[in-house]
């Protein structure tokens, strides 16, 4: 196998030559993609018994690929659209590769030709009020990782950021003068400004001034003062989910991650009667239409709706069909 070819050496070319140089791909991409390739290789070393940097393209062919995406379905227990942007990933890499490594070419049409899984879109899950007063009281405040965490899960509700927003999030990204606001940049590298409270405007500058931070510091550090992950908020989420769910049983009903808070902030938007368009321009969606699940989900809308209904007047009448083989098919 020569240096050249070697899969270790391609991986890195493709982050470094592929995505960051010519695509010039986000960061919340490069962090996906690096994620998912993390995830492969620990699965590799696993199954074939040796380090990562010895994998060859050899052992990536389409059984393995296809394995690799059942453990994460059933072991890591992610959902089909996370199941299917990681392959978006690898097909992304076995994409770029053709070109050096010619060879494989057939290898890695069988991988390219692993279907993305289609999956039944549900009505999203969110917070009701009680819920979220429930969730903000649990983090016991008198102690450091108590009160950065009350602060992260307020912000997440009133602001709707991705959890990739939420780690990158630095002091400089805060203005908390007159017209307070948090700038962040989204999905696209698409910047905006999302007004924040004066509650939490007051809450944030008291853990700012508590922790002394710099300018390029982030927001919600470690206990050792490093980036927090995105499986780091997922856990204590988690932690707190469960806390609450013995003081707030409707909770039990409902499974609730990172996203559901910020399926909250939508919800709450719409409830105050903000125009879905302004929705999507707060959450930093990509089309308007993406807001239309919101509209879905929300029970109080569908019930404003009802009430406006006037009621039918007819006259019940059996139905009798003129036909036998009529009479069968509306039996069906």
């Amino acid at each position: 196998m020569k240096e050249s070819k070697s899969l270790s050496l391609l991986v890195q070319k493709f982050f470094s030559e592929y995505l960051i140089t010519q695509r010039q791909a986000s960061k919340h991409t490069i962090v996906s993609y690096r994620d998912c390739f993390s995830l492969l290789f620990h699965y590799a070393q696993k199954q074939y018994k040796k380090s990562a940097s010895y994998i060859e393209i050899e052992n990536l062919n389409v059984n393995f690929i296809s394995s690799f995406l059942i453990y994460l379905e059933k072991d890591r227990g992610i959902c089909i659209r996370s199941r299917n942007q990681r392959l978006a990933a690898i097909h992304s890499f076995f994409h770029y590769i053709t070109l050096y490594v010619p060879e494989h070419l057939e290898l890695i049409k069988q991988v390219l030709s692993i279907p993305i899984k289609r999956y039944q879109r549900k009505v999203v899950t969110y917070l009701n009020q009680e819920e979220i007063e429930v969730l903000l009281n649990t983090p016991d405040r008198n102690t450091w990782i108590g009160r950065r965490d009350h602060i992260l899960l307020m912000l997440m509700i009133q602001t709707g950021f991705r959890v990739s927003e939420v780690t990158q999030l630095c002091y400089k990204d805060i203005t908390m003068s007159q017209g307070a606001y948090i700038r962040c940049t989204g999905k696209g590298r698409k910047e905006r400004c999302t007004p924040i409270t004066k509650q939490l405007v007051k809450l944030l500058k008291s853990w700012i001034s508590e922790n002394n931070f710099n300018q390029n510091d982030t927001v919600f550090p470690t206990i050792k003062g490093n980036m927090m992950s995105s499986d780091s908020i997922q856990y204590l989420l988690n932690k707190y989910i469960n806390i609450a769910r013995k003081k707030c049983s409707s909770l039990l009903l409902k499974n609730v991650s990172p996203h559901v808070l910020r399926h909250t902030t939508a919800i709450q938007l719409l409830n105050a009667g903000v125009d879905h368009a302004m929705i999507a321009l707060w959450l930093g969606h990509e089309s308007i239409e993406t807001t239309r699940i919101y509209l879905e989900a929300d029970l109080s809308i569908k019930e404003k709706l009802i009430i406006d209904f006037a009621p039918i007047k007819t006259q019940r009448k059996r139905f009798i069909a003129d036909d036998r083989l009529l009479d069968f098919l509306h039996t069906l």
